[in-house]
């Protein structure tokens, strides 16, 4: 080896020497080129996964730097003012101390997934609107820039015009923002911003200046900016990278969310909160990589000092390794670099089996779903498939909660809450074929295999699968609803209750039914009404309260199997309160009685009960009208002849009032008399609820008013003095008084609203001063004439305010 040292060190003071001249060579040529024009480095194009998405070419970030290095609005843009309820908002969001800010990522991901939607359901029907190259991948790119502390959302959607700009983030619904302002005060819960449809609003929670550049496909691209300051910017995008189409989101980050510039952050918050998106989430994130380079030359002198150093013995090994050591000395280093990441691969859950869905799933999903990321669980879920003549897929869900404005002009407004999907191609979530309205509250969606695609919304509402669909749908619903009440111990009979707790399953569902009727009961009632079909179906979910219940729900299945040998009706009575109910004199003598009276409280129940006659072969009466039967009572024809003369008296008696017949009570116990009405006319509750509507013809309704029987207690002390009375002196005006006293005493113990008020007032007046003996024709004593003057403030009073004046004066000046 000595052989080679030699040689080696001439080779290398050789080098030595020549390596000055030839730096002063490239130095020199550089001088000469300085005058000429150098093109600028330039990083790589199209690195990654999806080429050209936010691109990095030098030109571009040159531009882009100019823009988003700015925290003002440009001079040149078209300024507008915020829409007041917006600025209103924005005020709550950014002056918020809500603690989740991560929400925003969620809603602008969730608003980019809409926009991809519009415009692949476009493309159904003309695909000539994906354009070409890029532009044709639907997807979602997410980039962040920790130097300038911009965090970038990218969709590939429809986009949006000037116009849409203007209107969809300059404007809100009022009555979106009205419903979350209240939501805010109540709860404060920020976290239901999406349910409003005001969700891009968020982004101020972590930005304190947003750029959103758009393009349409009918439009120039432009840049819409502001500072949440109440006014914002438009004008058209000639620095920024052309986008081809779609909507670009910049928000420049506050000091205090530079978390959100954290790859690791950002891939949480999607894998919480946007895992179920149907889009591809991407985000330009870092990655380290080996790479082999040149092996530094010191290394390569100290392997050769090393290999001096070996005897003489080894160099036989030595020789035969020759041929390797003339090859170049490399070695593994990590090298940064950057490329798109995709964020959700999670297959759609309705394409899985659901067996191998968990609960967790099913609830992550529903939030996703539901753009509600609270706490609570759906109520419940059915996911199933539906095979025959029409296939397709779907999950179906009940939410927690009724939704701020389910009843909100019901018959008037078409909404679902159901998602169309036709081939894993979404159409529309605002197609109200699919479930009838009293089901609008269900979330879920519906995937079908046998609608045609390429076809318009009109065209496909025509379709003959929909009503088929449509049918599976109402009855895996109203199952999913029986199995809720079926699987609460609160529900069952003591048999089912032992099953259930042996399951081990008691507790979770312990109440879960009472909790869906009292926020979705009013529902199940409105499908009793419009839907024929599944009537009975539906009457079995029905819950109430009666006089036996104790304060817990009862359905009617219950009642019966309660129900005294014999009894043929169910008993119901309704009114505006239990409380009120119960002590109603209709049921004076079936509480004596032992039998079970249902209590509606709810002004919809008259609406139900006028379609729901029977149940299971028995008949609804109610027990404040006529047609009353508790059995036979050997005396009634006694009575009735007893009281014969004072019931027709009677009724002469009250031949001003309209009544229809003066009758003796089978009803009565402890009350003298009472107002029912006629079995197939109004009851005194449905009077008072069509009273009081907005726009009720008075003329019309005396159509539809019952006619009124008074019913007399043939046992009260009263009555029994009143027959004595008219058989002594029909003629006797005192006894009319009392008669007609007596009368409208009843009607307002029995729910209905007087007449005449003060003619009421008047006679118990009356019955007041012969109480007191006082003489009826004792008038009221007139009070003395004085004319009134203008008094003159006294001195004192004088005085006092010009002190009062003197101090306040001086506590300004103190606080100035």
């Amino acid at each position: 080896m000595r052989k080679w040292t030699i040689p080696s060190v001439l080779f290398l003071l050789c080098l030595l020497f020549l390596l000055p001249d030839q730096g002063r060579k490239i130095q020199a040529n550089a001088e000469v080129d300085s005058d000429g024009p150098v093109d600028p480095p330039k990083v790589e194009e199209k690195i990654g996964a999806v080429p050209n998405g936010l691109s990095t070419d030098s030109d571009v970030v040159k531009r882009e730097a100019e823009s988003m290095s700015r925290r003002t609005l440009r001079a040149n843009a078209e300024k507008f003012e915020f829409q007041a309820e917006v600025s209103r908002l924005m005020d709550i969001i950014i002056n918020s101390l809500y603690s989740n800010k991560d929400i925003f990522l969620r809603e602008l991901i969730s608003n980019a997934s809409d926009a991809l939607d519009k415009i692949r359901f476009l493309a159904l029907t003309d695909k000539e609107v994906l354009g070409e190259g890029d532009n044709t991948k639907l997807e979602i790119q997410i980039k962040l820039d920790k130097e300038k502390k911009i965090l970038s959302i990218r969709d590939r959607g429809i986009g949006m015009t000037k116009e849409d700009l203007i209107k969809n983030l300059g404007t809100i619904a009022k009555s979106g923002t009205s419903a979350f302002v209240e939501k805010m005060q109540t709860s404060g819960d920020l976290n239901l911003i999406g349910q409003f449809g005001v969700g891009f609003y968020s982004v101020y929670l972590v930005a304190d200046y947003v750029e959103v550049i758009s393009k349409h496909n009918d439009d120039k691209q432009y840049v819409w900016e502001s500072k949440a300051d109440g006014a914002f910017a438009i004008s058209e995008d000639k620095w920024n990278e052309p986008l081809g189409r779609g909507t670009e989101i910049r928000l420049h980050l506050r000091d205090e969310a530079q978390e959100y510039l954290d790859e690791f952050k950002l891939k949480e918050l999607v894998k919480k909160y946007s895992e179920f998106i149907n889009f591809p989430i991407y985000l330009w994130a870092t990655k380290e990589v080996d790479e082999e380079v040149p092996a530094d030359e010191d290394e390569s002198s100290d392997d050769e000092e090393t290999s001096e150093s070996k005897s003489s013995e080894e160099g036989e090994e030595e020789d035969a390794e020759k041929e390797e050591e003339k090859k170049p000395k490399t070695k593994t280093v990590k090298k940064t670099t950057y490329e798109w990441e995709l964020l959700n691969d999670m297959k759609a859950i309705w394409l899985r089996n659901p067996k191998e869905v968990s609960d967790e799933e099913y609830t992550k999903f529903y939030h996703s779903l539901a753009k509600d990321f609270g706490d609570e669980k759906p109520l419940a879920w059915s996911h199933f498939t539906a095979e025959g003549d029409v296939e397709f897929k779907a999950v179906l869900f009940v939410p927690p909660k009724a939704p701020h404005d389910l009843y909100e002009s019901y018959y008037n407004s078409n909404k679902s809450n159901l998602k169309l999907y036709v081939r894993r191609v979404f159409i529309s979530d605002e197609f109200d074929e699919l479930l009838p309205k009293y089901l609008n509250f269900l979330m879920g969606l519906v995937d079908s295999d046998t609608l045609p695609l390429n076809v318009s919304r009109e065209m496909l509402q025509q379709h003959s699968s929909l009503k088929t669909i449509k049918k599976k749908l109402i009855r895996k619903a109203l199952d999913m609803i029986r199995k809720l009440a079926d699987e609460d111990p609160d529900e069952s009979n003591d048999k089912d209750k032992k099953d259930i707790e042996e399951s081990g399953d008691s507790n979770e569902k312990k109440g879960q039914y009472a909790k869906f009727w009292n926020e979705f009961g009013k529902s199940i009632k409105l499908g009793i009404i419009e839907d024929a079909t599944n009537r009975n179906r539906l009457a079995k979910l029905l819950r109430f309260e009666t006089t036996k219940s104790d304060g817990k729900l009862t359905s009617l299945d219950q009642y019966i199997s309660r129900m005294k040998s014999g009894q043929k009706d169910i008993f119901y009575i309704t009114g505006t309160s239990k409380e009120q109910l119960e002590k109603s004199p209709f049921l004076e003598r079936l509480t004596k009685k032992n039998y079970e009276v249902i209590f509606f409280t709810d002004p919809v129940d008259e609406y139900l009960m006028q379609y729901l006659m029977d149940y299971e072969d028995k008949k609804f009466q109610n027990v404040s009208k006529e047609g009353l039967k508790l059995g036979k009572d050997p005396k009634d024809k006694e009575l009735k002849e007893s009281f014969k003369e004072l019931t027709k008296w009677w009724k002469g008696a009250l031949a001003s009032e309209n009544i229809d017949d003066v009758k003796i009570s089978n009803r009565l116990s402890d009350s003298p008399c009472v107002v029912v009405t006629s079995k197939y006319g109004w009851s005194s509750n449905m009077e008072r609820i069509m009273q009081s509507q907005t726009l009720s013809d008075a003329s019309k309704q005396a159509y539809m008013r019952g006619k009124r029987v008074l019913e007399i207690n043939p046992r009260h002390p009263i009555i029994k003095e009143l027959r004595e009375r008219v058989v002594n002196d029909p003629e006797d005006e005192s006894v009319k008084q009392t008669a007609q006293l007596m009368y409208q005493t009843a009607l307002m113990e029995s729910g209905f609203l007087l007449n005449d008020p003060k003619d009421f007032a008047s006679r118990i007046y009356s019955s007041v001063k012969s109480s007191l003996n006082i003489s009826p024709d004792a008038t009221v004593e007139e009070e003395d004439d004085v004319e009134e003057t203008e008094s003159e403030p006294s001195t004192k009073e004088t005085e006092s305010s010009s002190k009062t004046e003197e101090a306040y004066d001086e506590d300004v000046k103190d606080e100035l």
